[in-house]
């Protein structure tokens, strides 16, 4: 445990701290692990990287603030100055807030498929994902609609994520988080963000519209935009671009 928070470390070097989002207020396991791991491998080479989760168990009305609080104190008490932070989708909303709450705390932040506030498709997603959660169905399929556009894709894909749930887990933490996140709205703190800032986005992000993305790199005084024409949300993360231009950056010198 990182300051009583679960984490993931791997790699040498100064640290990484990566926050993504994960439906368990734990570590991952099985397909989850691997694929966790396979997305910072690149990273390990040059940082010793923290995968850091929430601690379970958060109040139901914990907001985005008190979600940076959290990981603001992890880092304080484990690491000697401020930190390079990795973050993606909610993950980025959360390190977007710490960044903007906690400036001494961050020095150099890579984002990636996340924006100053949700889209209203991502909005209507994740509010989805939270009623059927609330009265115990599978969530994940509510999902559907912001990984594709297609109308066959979103039948075929809400049978995969229905599927993918496995009927056995509690959501309680994961509604905590995209409650918070669905109040989340940062265009008036970004200016607040003192540390240099990339944000890479795909051109066709539903849950985080691209006019989204430009507002929270204009709003930042030191941050840029790097943009994968035609990439969706998930894509951008898996694209073989992404480690290379997030690693040029957080090792510049």
């Amino acid at each position: 445990m990182l300051n009583d928070l679960p984490y993931l470390s791997a790699g040498e070097g100064p640290p990484l701290v990566v926050l993504l989002y994960t439906p368990q207020a734990a570590n991952p396991k099985g397909p989850a692990r691997w694929s966790t791991m396979r997305l910072v491998r690149p990273f390990t080479k040059h940082f010793t990287v923290y995968v850091v989760n929430r601690p379970p168990g958060l109040p139901p009305v914990t907001m985005m603030t008190d979600l940076a609080a959290v990981y603001a104190r992890a880092i304080a008490t484990t690491f000697e100055g401020p930190v390079h932070v990795l973050a993606i989708s909610t993950g980025g909303s959360i390190a977007l807030q710490l960044a903007a709450d906690h400036p001494d705390l961050v020095d150099r932040l890579v984002l990636a498929g996340t924006a100053c506030t949700l889209g209203p498709a991502g909005k209507r997603a994740q509010r989805a994902y939270i009623e059927r959660a609330r009265h115990g169905k599978r969530p994940s399929a509510a999902l559907a609609e912001i990984v594709t556009e297609s109308t066959i894709g979103r039948v075929l894909l809400k049978g995969l994520l229905w599927l993918s749930d496995g009927g056995h887990e509690d959501y309680t933490d994961a509604v905590t988080v995209l409650n918070a996140e669905d109040g989340f709205d940062l265009r008036g703190r970004l200016h607040d963000i003192k540390a240099a800032t990339l944000l890479i986005h795909g051109g066709k992000d539903l849950v985080y519209p691209l006019d989204l993305a430009r507002q929270t790199v204009e709003g930042v005084p030191d941050a840029r935009l790097v943009v994968y024409p035609g990439r969706s949300h998930n894509g951008t993360f898996t694209d073989k671009r992404f480690a290379p231009d997030a690693l040029a950056f957080l090792t510049d010198s």
